[in-house]
């Protein structure tokens, strides 16, 4: 430690800490524009310039070291001169448009110009200007602005990873500009706009809609990523117009994605349902509440008279709050059905009866810096968990070593050590080649009901760096991604890395795809009985694929009703021409959602839920943290919170225990203690099972589906600026050079697509690190959603 005095006050500081991080400690506030506690130290606004004694000149309080004995001075005849000459040059050229300026009201540069500037400017000549920018659907620009501080250049190198803004030029030529015909694409690029500290860089979006103190400012927390970050939510007139960032270091930090920030546009769609509707003699018609949930009831009734209990089937999202999911499990439960399920992109359920606990993270978010070696199987991290790949890029920077078992190999702006790019059927032999040369490396034997799989595979370069790189650094992880957990052979998976990380001593986990993605088991919103359950009962039920017939092996599912809460089946499953098939048949569809859709094809009843901001609620994160939040507007239209219809449903059908006043009497209910975190959560497998070969023949041609970033969920779907971005275009397929010239295919050409008796017509591109016989197909997108499932056989022909 070093003692130094700032303004007079002693403070004992850590050793190369600098002057600004003293000040911060001692709670002085010292003027600055260009330094930010998450980005690196530049200096170059001056604006922080302080009186240090012995120093000849004053010194920038966030580039200077602190030294013993050193007195330093913040508000000296000195320190305001400099800092008010700074402001001086820093306002010469800014333009005098703060009544336009959507940063009018929450400028930094308006801030320090009333407390550090003068009351007029000396200077007379003509002001500079500079053109605009186009950087994209998101940011818009008002570059004449920029005082060059360069928090957006540096937040691209440093924590998006892309250095898409620079600057060229110098001293009053000095402009930030995009590269020659580029715009700004991050995955995180909205956190410029919060780093702008004038009026440069705002949000197109939001860009004179609103004042700022004409806004108010409520909590909340996102349900798009499995993260769950926390949010500042702004209003206008029972309107959500803005969402920033609310600071959680042990969540998100300071920074939002881009889905998180600019996901609120969906909240007021179109597409939005606002009044009850039921199907009579196949019309479609509204009306009330009453008649809407006494027509579900009865239907329902008469399903259960009919056919039995057992023929009713509820299927959530884990996009939907803690106490919803309970309310829909409570009501299956105790009309006697454990048909449920929120797994509906899962295909294999092999695990189901052999989970030890809850599936979740295996770490804190935060202790994710602290790792130095990381194996990711089956993600592609930028577009599925923006912000954990933030984590994992500071990470990398302390010496992190990151290793990829994946399908496709998109640039994930982080420095990877090893990878191993596979075809989807090859996923589980990359991952036993990596566990045999860990048990090589140590000297262990594996797991008898592996050893037999593991014998007869042949160690590659990749996986014996992959092994020694978990083994010889110290604390490592191994995490499964969303493609793996999509994987037909997800069980097989789960079990190796079980058995990897048993060899090797690292840790391993689950990335959760949504804020509810824990809590949603801890619900009880799965086909047996988990922790909330306090029922003796160990009767299991039906899972998402054998309720919609994609992993079941009957030719025609049990089910005969279905109550969906949250989910649009034709987007959100992994077989979605299955799904469909299957509501299509089914003889009564209860549908809870906040969108119109393509509900009303296959759904008798179309009940309009509430969305997150119009709703109290509770998600459990992947890291098991349970965050609460409430309603920020009110329901739209005759709109209802989810937990109340069910609520009134659970009476309509005379069953026991819903006499709830509040969404906290559930949340109660389900948590009965205040805690910040939940128990029972363990990725281990009780027993392992014996792993088989891959049954798909050589020369099949493989899809490998995966979740488009802007297409993961009914409200991002939805939002218009996020729909144009880059991330955001028509789904078009890929394959690699070798594979097109197989088939006598030529690259940028339309060709059928055919999968399951379904084509489509896409254009097809060359990517040659694809791997061979594979074509890259998105998935939950409307152009794509006639095709089958995930992964599995695919065929391509000329036209």
């Amino acid at each position: 430690m070093i003692n130094i005095e700032i303004d007079g006050k002693q403070i004992a500081v850590e050793k190369g800490s600098t002057v600004m991080d003293a000040a911060k400690k001692v709670g002085v506030y010292i003027p600055h524009f260009c330094y930010h506690k998450k980005l690196s130290i530049a200096a170059n606004c001056r604006m922080c310039l302080v009186e240090v004694e012995k120093a000849p000149k004053p010194l920038p309080a966030c580039a200077t070291p602190v030294a013993e004995g050193m007195k330093v001075s913040t508000h000296s005849q000195t320190a305001v001169t400099a800092q008010k000459g700074v402001m001086e040059f820093l306002l010469i050229n800014h333009p005098l448009d703060c009544p336009i300026c959507d940063q009018g009201g929450e400028c930094q540069l308006q801030d320090l110009a009333v407390g550090y500037g003068e009351s007029g400017s000396r200077y007379i000549e003509a002001k500079r200007s500079v053109t605009n920018k186009n950087l994209g659907p998101l940011i818009s620009t008002d570059m004449t602005r920029c005082i060059h501080c360069t928090r957006c250049v540096r937040f691209g190198q440093e924590i998006a990873g892309i250095m898409e803004l620079g600057m060229a030029g110098r001293g009053e030529h000095a402009e930030i500009l995009t590269f020659v015909g580029k715009t700004v694409d991050s995955e995180l690029s909205g956190n410029v706009i919060d780093l702008c500290p004038v009026g440069a860089l705002v949000s197109k979006p939001f860009r004179y809609t609103a004042r700022t103190w004409e806004l108010s400012r409520r909590k909340s927390i996102s349900p798009h990523t499995g993260l769950g970050s926390n949010l500042v939510v702004q209003v206008k007139n029972n309107r959500v117009m803005r969402v920033l960032p609310r600071e959680n270091e042990a969540v998100n930090e300071c920074w939002l994605s881009d889905k998180d920030r600019f996901s609120y546009e969906g909240l007021n769609s179109e597409d939005r349902l606002t009044t009850p509707m039921i199907r009579k003699s196949g019309e479609w018609q509204t009306c009330d509440w009453e008649e809407a949930l006494t027509y579900t009831a009865e239907g329902i009734k008469d399903a259960i008279d009919q056919h039995g209990v057992k023929s009713i089937g509820a299927l959530g999202s884990a996009h939907s709050t803690v106490e919803e999911l309970y309310l829909l499990r409570k009501l299956m439960h105790d009309l006697g059905s454990f048909n449920i399920d929120h797994r509906i992109r899962q295909s294999d359920f092999g695990a189901d009866a052999v989970l030890k606990g809850i599936p979740w993270l295996g770490t804190q978010i935060a202790d994710i810096l602290q790792q130095k070696a990381i194996l990711v199987v089956g993600s592609t991290l930028r577009k599925d968990h923006p912000l954990l790949a933030q984590r994992m890029r500071q990470a990398a920077k302390q010496g992190m070593q990151l290793s990829v078992i994946n399908p496709i190999d998109d640039e994930l702006l982080i420095p990877v050590a090893h990878k191993n790019i596979v075809a989807p059927s090859a996923m589980l032999d990359a991952v036993l080649q990596v566990l045999k040369a860990a048990s090589e490396i140590k000297n262990v034997f594996v797991p008898e009901q592996i050893a037999s799989a593991v014998q007869q595979i042949n160690v590659s370069k990749q996986a014996k760096e992959i092994a020694t790189s978990l083994i010889e650094h110290s604390p490592a992880t191994v995490f499964l991604g969303n493609l793996a957990q999509h994987h037909p052979r997800y069980t097989d998976l789960l079990q190796a890395v079980q058995a990897l990380s048993e060899i090797t001593g690292a840790k391993f986990g689950v990335l959760g795809e949504a804020a509810n993605s824990v809590g949603a088991y801890f619900a009880g919103m799965v086909p047996w009985n988990v922790a909330v359950d306090n029922s003796n009962s160990k009767e299991s039920g039906l899972n998402a694929g054998q309720m919609l017939g994609w992993s079941s092996s009957d030719a025609v599912p049990s089910c005969k009703t279905y109550i969906l809460l949250n989910i649009e089946p034709e987007l959100d499953c992994y077989d979605a021409q299955q799904a469909l098939k299957t509501l299509h048949s089914a003889e009564f569809v209860v549908a809870l959602s906040s969108y119109k859709g393509k509900i009303p094809d296959y759904a008798d009843v179309i009940l309009p839920i509430s969305p997150f901001t119009e709703t109290s609620g509770t998600f459990i994160n992947t890291e098991g943290r349970i965050q609460s939040f409430q309603g920020v507007v009110s329901p739209r239209g005759e709109t209802r919170p989810a937990w109340k219809i069910l609520r009134v449903l659970g009476n309509m059908l005379q069953v026991d225990g819903f006499e709830y006043d509040s969404p906290e009497e559930v949340r109660t209910e389900v948590i009965p203690e205040e805690q910040e975190f939940i128990s029972n959560l363990d990725n281990s497998l009780s027993t392992l099972s014996t792993i088989e070969k891959s049954n798909l023949e050589n020369g099949v041609i493989e899809r490998i589906g995966e979740i488009p970033i802007y297409q993961a969920d009914p409200i991002v779907r939805r939002a218009e600026s996020l729909q144009k971005t880059h991330d955001a275009v028509s789904p078009v397929a890929f394959a690699s050079t070798h594979l097109l010239t197989r088939l006598g295919i030529a690259a940028n050409e339309v060709v059928k697509i055919k999968q399951q008796n379904e084509t489509v017509q896409l254009t097809i591109f060359a990517d040659d690190k694809l791997p061979d016989n594979c074509v890259r197909l998105a998935c939950a997108h409307p152009q794509t959603s006639r095709l089958g499932a995930m992964f599995g056989e695919i065929e391509l022909e000329k036209l």
